[in-house]
């Protein structure tokens, strides 16, 4: 096996990990509150946001054109390739590829084990900007489009960032205020119960949004490994067996759960019920697939977590936990650079070795290392689908009151 075709291997099966992270950082985007409304059983919820989000994988590729082709320049004005990053048979670009991968996964397993919903689309980002910018300078990154184009990293990652999550809390403020306005003659009981079978669906549409949206980027992360050392050529469409894979990983992922950020989501933002909790979903899926259909590479994370505020803001009397909301935002906003830094870090790394095998090799012991070390620390205080419904520590020390207002 030659020296190229190795470090290609190590780069598609990191990415691949990290679409398996991506799926249990992810699970509670579509599935937190409608296993904290009790709308569906933990492992129930996550078996069928599995399933669909293995299907929402194969709906469309607009997002994972926007990885391939709009955040790293492996081109030149004139359109001939880089090259610095293609010149050695694609060598240089696959190592970029492999160090962003390390800052993105790294960067998620900590923040699993912290329980905070952070972005692994802006972690994979963070990490492919950091690398890049390690490896080229701040001109290797395609940061706006070409004349008038919404594109690059501004266009397709950064301004939908900004927007998404605050679209998402007021559509789900609207949804949720209607509801109970709409309900209002509603005994608690009857109201409960109906919205949590209309929860199994809403959950539902989010699960496949989701697939359509954050699976198609470790698409894009392929592809253009395999473009850089020539085993494709089309960057208008992606290889069958690397739809196939990316679905199956990320719905691996979303199986086993990431029950820290599901009881973050869940519990911690909003004492959630399930006519809020249908809103969220509803306004979640609604913005997931707008954007996935437009080729805006936005968190589902931000969105989802905007949504489940928007239900505490549109209900009457609902608590809000702003200090936990905080900590998520402080999150988001260092996702980017964090990750960046870890992946620039990771590349300097490896080029103190002088590139190819040694390299990469490098790079995967640091990424093993480093995520066995947190994996090991989370055993200290574990989160499974038996305790992710327990009471939120400051929930526990408040004496019992009548939610329904």
């Amino acid at each position: 096996m030659s020296a190229e075709l190795l470090v290609l291997l190590l780069v598609v099966v990191t990415a691949l990990a990290f679409d398996f992270t991506n799926g249990f950082h992810d699970t509670a985007n579509a599935m937190a509150t409608s296993i904290a409304t009790k709308a569906l059983k933990p492992k129930t919820a996550v078996a069928l946001s599995a399933v669909l989000n293995l299907v929402g994988a194969f709906l469309s590729i607009e997002v994972a054109l926007t990885v391939t082709n709009a955040v790293i320049k492996i081109q030149n004005p004139d359109g001939s390739p880089k090259a610095e990053l293609l010149g050695d048979g694609g060598m240089s670009l696959l190592l970029v590829l492999l160090a962003g991968l390390v800052g993105a996964i790294v960067w998620n397993v900590l923040t699993w084990l912290f329980g905070l919903p952070s972005s692994s689309s802006h972690a994979l980002f963070g990490g492919m900007i950091g690398a890049t910018v390690a490896a080229l300078g701040w001109g290797g990154v395609k940061w706006i489009g070409d004349g008038s184009k919404l594109d690059g990293v501004v266009g397709k990652v950064i301004l939908p960032a900004l927007m998404s999550p605050a679209i998402a809390l007021v559509v789900a403020a609207v949804g949720t205020w209607l509801v109970f306005r709409v309900t209002e003659g509603v005994t608690k009981k009857y109201r409960e119960a109906g919205f949590r079978w209309g929860q199994i669906g809403s959950a539902s549409l989010v699960s496949l949004a989701h697939g359509t949206n954050d699976a198609q980027k470790t698409m894009g992360i392929i592809t253009l490994a395999l473009i850089a050392t020539g085993h494709w050529s089309d960057t208008g469409n992606v290889p069958f067996w690397v739809k196939v894979s990316c679905a199956l990983a990320i719905a691996l992922g979303t199986y086993l759960g990431g029950w820290r950020i599901i009881r973050t989501l869940g519990q911690g933002l909003v004492k959630i019920s399930a006519p809020q909790g249908m809103a969220a979903e509803s306004a979640s899926a609604t913005v997931i697939l707008v954007a996935s259909h437009l080729g805006f590479a936005i968190s589902t994370t931000h969105v989802a977590t905007g949504s489940i505020l928007g239900s505490g803001v549109g209900r009457p009397g609902a608590e809000v936990r702003w200090s936990v909301a905080a900590r998520m935002v402080t999150a988001w906003l260092i996702t980017l650079p964090m990750a960046g830094a870890v992946g620039a870090l990771t590349w300097f790394a490896g080029h103190l070795l002088g590139g190819g095998v040694a390299a990469a090799a490098l790079m995967v012991i640091v990424l093993l290392t480093a995520a066995g070390l947190m994996w090991r620390h989370s055993l200290r205080a574990p989160v499974d689908h038996t305790n992710v419904n327990d009471e939120w520590p400051d929930d526990a020390r408040r004496p019992a009151r009548d939610e329904e207002r």
